[in-house]
């Protein structure tokens, strides 16, 4: 059987890590190995597939940017446009891996299988969970039907849509999760397994396009808690914030003083997106917010990336509406 060509984009992160010794699980160095010596470390992948890859950069992911994301989103978007590629593998520092998935999830517009993985434990520790993630992820490329569900996340040989995973552990390897909708599938004897699909819209089926610029209106999320004073919202507005994720108590809702100071941006035609700061549940309309957007299940990051999006394409309140309850 002739082998799939997967073209790999390296980013650095933990997968890429280098400890002082094989229990160096916390001050190791992200980003310090490059795509080929990650090829080196599992060289039967080469088996499985044709690759070619790049180092598209080789950074800690606390420090991607937007332009990161919007660069690499074009780069995936031109690969999977080249007939001659099959799907691609992004490697990824795992502390903003959901982030980046997710805008690629809308970003990219294809029926070709992108996958994107990383790892918890650094390349040079003991039981490195790095090399089987990245041949899990590889053979999940080569499955065509892999690109019917969106941009995929792969770590610990589970399967998750880009929409709905999230990182619920500092270190331990099954720290990624999707704990309400569930896994897409898993990785078991080297091929792809999958139970459901995701019925948000994603890739090919996405209403955001790359922005003609390379950066993002401004967005900050606001973290609400008991005590909050509303002062930092005027100095956001100020700050030419053109929406403000705001991360709500319980269903979403604020302190009295908070609604009144969102209320004032609203009259500076400012946005306002209600999130949870609980790890479950959904955020709907209720009529005490009832001029605020609400983020369905988003969580507040991604709700953020989504929002920026949309305000770079010049959608409308409702539009952005309609695009947080279907995307």
């Amino acid at each position: 059987m002739k082998r799939k060509r997967i073209y790999l984009i390296a980013c650095g992160g933990t997968i890429a890590g280098v400890g002082t010794d094989a229990c160096d699980f916390t001050q190791y160095k992200a980003g310090q190995t490059t795509w080929q010596e990650m090829v080196q470390a599992v060289p039967f992948v080469r088996e499985i597939a044709e690759l070619e890859g790049e180092q598209y950069c080789n950074i800690d992911s606390s420090d991607m940017t937007e332009a990161h994301w919007l660069g690499l989103a074009a780069r995936v978007q031109a690969i999977v446009d080249d007939p001659i590629y099959d799907g691609v593998v992004l490697t990824h520092g795992t502390d903003t891996l959901e982030e980046t998935a997710y805008a690629l999830n809308l970003l990219v517009h294809t029926e070709k299988p992108v996958v994107i993985t990383g790892a918890m434990r650094p390349a040079t520790a003991l039981s490195a969970d790095g090399p089987l993630n990245f041949l899990a992820a590889v053979q999940t490329a080569c499955d065509a039907a892999a690109g019917s569900y969106g941009v995929l996340v792969l770590l610990n040989n589970r399967l998750c849509a880009a929409r709905f995973v999230e990182k619920m552990d500092t270190m331990q390897v099954d720290a990624f999760q999707s704990r309400q909708q569930g896994y897409v599938g898993i990785v078991q004897d080297g091929k792809p397994e999958f139970y459901q699909r995701p019925v948000k819209r994603c890739t090919q089926q996405s209403q955001l396009y790359l922005p003609v610029t390379n950066t993002l209106p401004y967005v900050p999320i606001v973290y609400c808690y008991v005590g909050m004073r509303g002062n930092i919202f005027p100095f956001l507005a100020n700050d030419n914030a053109k929406a403000i994720i705001l991360v709500g108590m319980g269903h979403g809702r604020v302190a009295e003083v908070i609604k009144n100071e969102v209320m004032a941006l609203q009259q500076r035609r400012i946005l306002c997106v209600r999130t949870s700061r609980t790890f479950g549940g959904m955020v709907t309309k209720v009529d005490e917010y009832a001029t605020w957007l609400w983020a369905d299940s988003l969580s507040p990051q991604k709700a953020k990336i989504l929002v920026q999006l949309a305000l770079a394409q010049g959608y409308s309140a409702a539009q952005i509406q309609d695009i947080l309850n279907t995307h």
